[in-house]
């Protein structure tokens, strides 16, 4: 496994010194006053954590662990304060919200079209969100290192402040009735895409302002997510290109 690091002063230090963690792994039982001090600083940090069996972590890495791996990403997260205050009038917004996606290539594959389209970033959850290792920017194409990539806590709280700084929220449900074809673009604009299977979670779904349908004549019924994604990203291109 790629972009790790081990043992309980590494982490922690790893953590402190602002590296981005995407998820803990402690070996179950383990116990000592360093141990817990690394669980309260990856608690304050709110780093995923998960206790697993020593086979884990040694299929981890072969190193001295201290029965504990951390999984670090290779790119450098943006703060969503800052991703809003670098948004302009004369560009109108666009970015991406994935609640809940957690295939790599899917995330990887939507931020390729992401950057290809010009969004301006793309926010994840803390939790249950596919992690931006190796396999995820390989399927970028690169797009993972140019675009800017936020990580929250709370999807929701997230969509409050956007829709506070003036941003439309356009969720992407198969069974709405109004098409991504009657929705302006145009405007400041905030893509969701929800869970490979599931869809938008229910809570996030009754933010949106506007729940987008792709119209479609085939059988099977729904696309993949990263299709769908694009499919609503490129829409917003051409209406801006079309308007200008």
């Amino acid at each position: 496994m790629d972009n790790i690091v081990f043992g309980i002063r590494p982490v922690m230090e790893a953590i402190e010194v602002g590296r981005p963690v995407e998820k803990l792994y402690i070996r179950k039982g383990a116990e000592g006053q360093l141990l817990s001090e690394l669980k309260a600083i990856a608690h304050r940090h709110r780093i995923p954590t998960q206790e697993v069996p020593p086979e884990k972590l040694a299929r981890l890495t072969r190193g001295n662990h201290q029965g504990v791996v951390a999984r670090v990403s290779p790119i450098v997260y943006a703060e969503l304060e800052e991703l809003i205050d670098r948004l302009s009038d004369e560009d109108p917004a666009l970015l991406v919200i994935l609640d809940g996606v957690t295939d790599v290539r899917n995330f990887g594959g939507i931020a390729r079209s992401a950057e290809c389209a010009g969004a301006h970033g793309i926010i994840v959850p803390t939790k249950n969100g596919a992690p931006a290792n190796s396999d995820a920017m390989k399927a970028s194409a690169g797009a993972l290192n140019r675009i800017p990539v936020c990580r929250v806590g709370s999807i929701r709280n997230t969509i409050k402040a956007l829709q506070s700084a003036g941003l439309q929220i356009v969720g992407a449900n198969e069974k709405s009735e109004e098409t991504l074809y009657g929705i302006d673009l145009t405007r400041p604009t905030v893509l969701v895409m929800g869970n490979e299977e599931r869809g938008i979670s229910r809570e996030v779904l009754k933010l949106c302002d506007h729940q987008a349908a792709i119209p479609q004549r085939g059988e099977i019924g729904s696309l993949n997510v990263g299709a769908a994604a694009a499919v609503l990203l490129f829409e917003t291109v051409r209406q801006r290109t079309t308007t200008k």
